[in-house]
């Protein structure tokens, strides 16, 4: 008898859809290996995914619609379809529609998280000007996933596999800097990275 190992659940937001996000996506969900070590799950529409397909040329990614989160297919890349109407998407311009439906994508998916039905999550960019809502008032992703995990303090990390680099402050104005760097802020920071 083999014993199946534990593939977790991977939330993929797309980011502002006429951004770089969904691109990414594409490209990086067309490496198969992945679907060895986790389940991908891209919170967006089949539409939206099949126009960036058509953009980017990458006919090799296959996947699985659904609108039920508890009926991901663990072999597949698997499309959570977030929202159904059309989406007008204008590639590299900042629109209305272009946030919002990035932000839909980043609320449902923390939620799903939040819920337990995820084991972890990946967001893309979004555009500071046309993401700002009554239901999210941000200055971007760290901040809003602070509040939704009622977390007392958070650290931004870039990796790579020779360097890791740890942000003190996020969103500051160069003009204001000064006031963050404090013993308690990098005493808070070295807590949650170590």
């Amino acid at each position: 008898m083999s014993i199946i190992p534990f593939k977790p659940k991977i939330g993929i937001t797309t980011g502002d859809i006429n951004g770089i996000g969904i691109e990414l996506i594409v490209k990086s969900l067309s490496e198969h290996r992945l679907l060895e070590i986790c389940t991908p799950v891209v919170f967006a529409s089949n539409k939206v995914i099949n126009f960036y397909k058509n953009i980017v040329g990458e006919q090799n990614i296959k996947y699985a619609g659904t609108k039920d989160i508890n009926a991901l297919q663990p072999k597949v890349i698997n499309v959570f379809n977030c929202w159904d109407e059309e989406a007008a998407m204008a590639p590299g311009q900042v629109t209305e529609l272009g946030g919002k439906y990035g932000i839909r994508s980043l609320m449902v998916a923390t939620q799903c998280l939040k819920d337990g039905q995820l084991d972890g999550l990946i967001t893309n960019p979004i555009h500071k000007k046309n993401s700002q809502t009554n239901d999210f008032n941000y200055t971007g992703h760290t901040p809003f996933l602070k509040d939704k995990f009622g977390a007392k303090d958070v650290a931004m990390m870039l990796c790579t596999e020779d360097l890791k680099v740890s942000l003190l402050t996020e969103h500051v104005p160069i003009s204001e800097l000064a006031k963050y760097v404090t013993v308690d802020n990098i005493l808070s920071k070295t807590r949650i990275i170590n």
